[in-house]
C-alpha cells in the first residue's frame, strides 16, 4: 500500500500581488522541470500544511501550494473584503501566469475540490487533469446537511451544544451564528467560535475527534477563521445553485479522478455520485472505510496512487 513521499522543503516562496490589500503566500517544491501541480486546501480558511507536498513524487512533480486569501500565511489573515470564490480563481490564474506554466494538474479536497472544479470550468484549456477528493458541490443541500437537520442527527449532543450558543430569536442557524461573531459581545463571540470549531472537528474527524481539546483558549485568529468560513457559507460560496454540476459539460475532456470515503459525514458520498454522473468518464473510487480527512492508510494510498498514475498518463500525452 502506497504512503506519503518523504518530507521536502520549498525551493522558492513568494507573496503574490493581487492588486488589493491581499498578499497570497505561494510556495514551490519538488522538481522545477517536473509536471506542474497546484494543491487547493479546504476550508475555506484552513491553509496548507507541509504534508500536503507529500502526496506528490518530488522527482516528477513541480509542486505548487498556496494559502487562499486571508488563510494560513497569506496576509492580512482573516480579511474578508475582496475575498470571494472568483477572487480565488483569479489568484490561481495569476500564479500560473507568473510561474509561466502552460498547463497544470489541479488537486483539491472538500472546499478545495469545489474550487478546483470551478477553476477548471473557467480555464479548461490550462488544466491537464483533476484529482478531486471528498466532493463538495456548494449546493444549498450540502450546507443544510451541515447546518440544519442533517448530520446533527448523527451527533446530537455536539449539535445541541452549538445550538445552545445561538440567540433565542434566531430562525436560521447561519444568520444566528453570524450575529454573534460580528457582534460586540466578546464572551458570546468566543463561546460561539468554540462551539462552531468543535462541531466542525466532530463531523470531519468522526471517531478520531478528541473533545478534551475544546478547552483551549479561543484566540482572535480562531474567531477570524470562523468568520471566514461563515462569510463563504452565508454567501452561498459565491456560486449559483447547482453551478458546478450544470457546468461539467465544459470539462468532460479533462482526465479526472474522484476519490470519496464512504464514511465521510462532512461531505456525504451522494455528492461524489452526482459528480461522477456529470463526469461519467472520470475514474471514480469509493473508499469503504475512509472518512472526510486526507489521512488514514486507505485515503493516503488512493491519493498517492492517483498522483503516481498521472505521472504516467501525462507523460504519454506530452505534458
Amino acid at each position: 500500500m502506497k504512503s506519503l513521499y518523504p518530507e521536502c522543503q520549498p525551493f522558492h516562496t513568494f507573496f503574490l500581488d493581487t492588486g488589493t490589500k491581499h498578499k497570497v503566500y505561494v510556495e514551490q517544491s519538488g522538481n522545477p522541470a517536473g509536471i506542474p501541480v497546484i494543491f487547493l486546501h479546504g476550508g475555506p480558511c484552513s491553509g496548507t500544511k507541509p504534508d500536503h507536498r507529500r502526496f506528490f513524487n518530488p522527482e516528477h512533480y513541480h509542486i505548487i501550494l498556496f494559502d487562499q486569501r486571508g488563510c494560513g500565511q497569506s496576509l492580512p489573515f482573516g480579511e474578508l473584503a475582496n475575498n470571494t470564490t472568483q477572487d480565488l480563481i483569479d489568484d490561481m490564474e495569476r500564479i500560473r501566469q507568473q510561474l509561466a506554466i502552460k498547463q497544470w494538474l489541479v488537486f483539491g479536497g472538500s472546499w478545495g475540490g469545489a474550487l478546483a472544479l470551478l477553476y477548471a470550468q473557467q480555464h479548461s484549456t490550462v488544466v491537464s487533469g483533476l484529482i478531486i477528493r471528498a466532493v463538495f458541490l456548494a449546493r444549498a443541500k450540502d450546507l443544510a446537511w451541515f447546518t440544519d437537520e442533517g448530520v446533527g442527527r448523527i451527533y446530537p449532543e455536539q449539535w445541541q451544544s452549538l445550538l445552545d450558543t445561538l440567540p433565542k430569536q434566531s430562525t436560521y442557524f447561519v444568520d444566528g451564528l453570524c450575529e454573534l461573531l460580528w457582534g460586540d459581545d466578546e464572551i458570546s463571540k468566543r463561546r460561539a467560535t468554540r462551539a462552531w470549531m468543535a462541531w466542525g472537528a466532530q463531523v470531519a474527524l468522526g471517531s478520531l475527534y478528541n473533545p478534551t481539546k475544546t478547552g483551549e483558549h479561543i484566540t482572535e485568529q480562531m474567531v477570524k477563521q470562523a468568520k471566514m468560513e461563515l462569510h463563504y457559507a452565508r454567501n452561498k460560496y459565491f456560486v449559483k445553485e447547482n453551478q458546478i454540476l450544470e457546468h461539467c459539460h465544459l470539462i468532460q475532456h479533462i482526465p479526472t479522478v474522484i476519490i470519496h470515503g464512504r464514511q465521510d459525514l462532512m461531505c456525504p458520498i451522494e455528492a461524489g455520485l452526482r459528480l461522477h454522473q456529470a463526469l461519467p468518464d472520470a475514474d471514480y473510487k469509493i473508499l469503504p472505510t475512509a472518512g472526510h480527512i486526507a489521512q488514514g492508510e486507505e485515503m493516503i494510498a488512493a491519493l498517492v496512487n492517483a498522483t503516481d498514475q498521472f505521472v504516467e498518463k501525462l507523460a504519454l500525452i506530452g505534458h
